[in-house]
């Protein structure tokens, strides 16, 4: 496990948010090994679509660039010594079908016409 202290470098999650998914980064990094990023984020992804809702991503690592959409409130950025952490969550409903999700594309396509 990393021991050093979680530094936000960027936000716009709710406090309570932010002091969840730390403590799950903390959790994750003691029951897997530091090299093991893939599982770290799938764990952090897993108990966040439990509490929030499902759609939430995770990134974990030591270098990595992104170039993200996501939802008001639902972004945060942080690291732990050298281990950065990219959680966020997108909007995508996944209870709508695709039948829908295309209903709604050609609504909104009429609509810019």
């Amino acid at each position: 496990m990393l021991e050093g202290k979680a530094v936000v470098r960027e936000t716009d999650m709710p406090e309570e948010m932010q002091s969840r998914v730390m403590e799950l980064a903390y959790q994750a990094l003691d029951l897997h090994e530091v090299s093991d990023c893939q599982s770290i984020a799938h764990y952090i992804k897993q108990k966040f679509d439990e509490a929030y809702g499902t759609a939430w991503h995770c990134v974990v690592g030591k270098d990595f660039g992104s170039c993200i959409s996501h939802l008001c409130g639902t972004f945060i950025f942080f690291h732990v010594e050298k281990m950065e952490f990219l959680i966020f969550k997108d909007g995508n409903d996944f209870s709508e079908t695709k039948e829908e999700a295309i209903g709604v594309l050609q609504k909104t396509m009429k609509n810019d016409l």
